[in-house]
């Protein structure tokens, strides 16, 4: 899984999938050769690779012994962690969802990785609990319609989703889409602390935090739900219900196409040509966790934008752990944090391979794109749950 030795990342973790649902086991070499995967030698696994198109080479006994002894050297920043079983996928999506793509759900086709859809009256049943991992659309669950307001009121699809989001609220018993998006939040907020592991990005990321910090306080102007804000809302914020974010700043311009300070779109003094993030490097035998999700064949990733572009460094929680960020910018571009028995990562942006995607530009071609590093960051994850959960080290 180096730079220089594979001709498709992105598929080759597809191929990895596909064998953990044959109920067979993978090793994942985490910083070996760009995080490469230790694979069953078959004719079946060789013959799929061949028609994925993924780079392999195939390895005698003693050859396997001798990079798993350098692996586990303790000079050495490895280690090797068994993959055991496929983790089930769900995507949070809307049904009719807009015509601008989702970057997870475009790679997990392009790796075929399988997955399911779900959306607010599944959540709402703990349909969640069926699944292993759970990624969140570009979503809004603040119930403001994703501040698309002051660019597109008139535009007919926001008023037929307006429309729709305002009939399935009300399908399930619910008077706002504010109300009903913040108990799809608790819901998925109590899938993470049972032990889920959920992964979002671009507008998903801070609009869910928002959500569970406004609990019981009214932040929708009343284009969005009829009626006046709370008296003084900013001040009633409890940010010790969040996720990820503190101290943050609600954007009160329903005309303003941000929901808070959290996100660094607006505040970015940096440029197209020399946008990249930087990934941390962590300790394989001792974090694994962080090192997993960050394996690539390059530590420095083109950046790219979104509606929540990236976040604000003085705005994370000190317990969640940065491993993406331009420091220059004072920007965190990937985190990740443990919430009860579970797990989430918060990856900014809305497409790796798409610097400023617009509404109504077409799809991003993944074919032109198989050796992805931003992509491959959304790989990790989906991975991660496959992985044999080893005791902490004391």
């Amino acid at each position: 899984m180096d730079a220089e030795g594979q001709k498709n990342h992105l598929k080759a973790y597809g191929l990895t999938y596909w064998i953990l649902t044959k109920e067979q086991k993978v090793k994942w070499l985490l910083n070996y050769r760009g995080g490469s995967f230790l694979l069953p030698d078959t004719e079946a696994i060789q013959r799929e690779c061949q028609i994925r198109g993924i780079s392999f080479e195939v390895l005698s006994d003693a050859k396997t012994e001798s990079i798993l002894q350098e692996i586990s050297s303790p000079s050495q920043n490895m280690e090797a962690v068994v993959l055991e079983k496929a983790p089930k996928v769900a995507v949070y999506t809307p049904k009719g969802k807009l015509p601008w793509d989702d970057a997870v759900t475009m790679v997990l086709q392009y790796a075929e990785i399988p997955y399911e859809t779900v959306y607010d009256e599944e959540v709402l049943n703990d349909g969640l609990l069926a699944f292993d991992w759970l990624h969140l659309h570009h979503e809004d669950f603040t119930g403001q319609y994703g501040k698309f307001y002051g660019a597109y009121k008139s535009a007919s699809w926001y008023i037929e989703e307006k429309k729709e989001a305002e009939a399935l609220a009300s399908k399930l018993g619910y008077n706002k889409v504010s109300d009903e998006k913040l108990a799809v939040a608790l819901k998925i907020r109590d899938y993470v602390i049972g032990g889920g592991f959920m992964f979002a990005m671009c507008s998903a990321t801070d609009s869910f935090d928002i959500a569970l910090a406004a609990e019981g306080i009214d932040i929708c102007e009343p284009m969005f739900d009829g009626d006046a804000t709370d008296a003084g809302y900013q001040n009633k914020i409890d940010y010790n219900k969040t996720f990820a974010f503190t101290n943050f700043v609600l954007e009160r311009n329903p005309n303003v196409y941000e929901f808070s300070s959290i996100d660094m779109t607006r505040k970015r003094m940096i440029h197209k040509t020399t946008d990249y993030f930087s990934l941390m490097e962590f300790s394989a035998k001792w974090d694994p966790i962080p090192t997993m999700l960050c394996q690539n064949h390059t530590a420095l990733v083109k950046g790219f934008m979104g509606q929540t572009t990236s976040f604000t460094s003085d705005e994370i929680k000190s317990n969640v752990l940065v491993m993406g960020e331009t420091k220059t910018n004072g920007e965190a571009k990937y985190i990740h944090g443990i919430k009860g028995k579970g797990f989430f990562t918060f990856y900014g942006g809305h497409d790796p391979e798409d610097y400023q995607h617009r509404v109504g530009d077409a799809k991003t071609e993944l074919d032109l794109h198989p050796n992805s590093p931003g992509y491959r960051l959304i790989l990790n994850n989906i991975l991660f749950p496959a992985a044999r959960k080893k005791k902490q080290k004391t």
